[in-house]
């Protein structure tokens, strides 16, 4: 492998991962093979520490196909549970408040999920990367504050209904970039009158890159160690 002129990994990254452990795992491998203290590895497209699923590692000179990589449409396979909210719509937070659900019904999932079909307007969650006047908005919510966030215009290719029941749903989504699945989730809540959070989230493509093409940590790892390597002149 020539890291340098750059390899693109794809990896199936583990629950309780963040995306910078995964990036952190692979530099530390490719530092000591190649030989520097430092080099470029980046991912295209953040995933929560509570997701798994595709992620796109580049290193070296590939790094620069990060923004179109990031572009690619994604898919995703989320567990939506009602009646309840999290300040973070997923389970990083404690629930904040519960809500009926007897009026749930298979035909009403169904209705309201085609609302959500199309070009969406989508305000993200305080618990994100999205910065204000410099500021990350989680660092924000984390201390207690409630940062204002803009309405973004996204588009939903599609959303499948793969299981339903009155407490949760299982749903594909097929979306574009910038979409977040922990505020979808809480907008179908509403949309439904009851309060929703994500309660388990597999991102299952980026672009062309499905899930069945991506190594798990342990693979990558064994595969870095291992792998004949072109190590440049300088370094040797």
């Amino acid at each position: 492998m020539d890291f340098i002129t750059g390899e693109i990994l794809y990896i199936d990254k583990p629950l309780k991962w963040t995306s910078f452990d995964v990036v952190k795992r692979m530099r530390g491998i490719i530092l000591r093979r190649i030989h520097r203290k430092k080099f470029k590895v980046g991912h295209a497209g953040t995933l929560d520490p509570l997701a798994t699923g595709v992620m796109i590692v580049c290193t070296g000179k590939a790094t620069k196909q990060i923004e179109a990589l990031q572009a690619g449409v994604k898919e995703y396979v989320a567990e939506i549970t009602f009646g309840a909210t999290t300040p973070s719509y997923d389970l990083e937070t404690e629930i904040n408040a519960t809500f009926p659900i007897e009026h749930i019904s298979r035909s009403l999932v169904e209705e309201v999920l085609k609302k959500f079909t199309g070009e969406i307007s989508q305000v993200p969650p305080a618990f994100s990367a999205c910065k204000i006047d410099g500021h990350r908005a989680y660092k924000m919510a984390r201390r207690g504050e409630e940062p204002e966030l803009k309405a973004k215009t996204l588009v939903i290719d599609e959303i499948e209904l793969l299981d339903y029941s009155q407490e949760k749903i299982t749903v594909r989504i097929v979306c574009s970039k910038g979409t977040y699945i922990r505020a979808l989730a809480r907008d179908i809540g509403e949309a439904l009158g009851t309060g929703a959070h994500l309660t388990a989230l597999r991102r299952t493509r980026v672009g062309d890159i499905t899930i069945d093409r991506c190594m798990d940590v342990e693979a990558a790892t064994k595969l870095l160690n291992e792998v004949e390597v072109t190590i440049p002149e300088e370094n040797q």
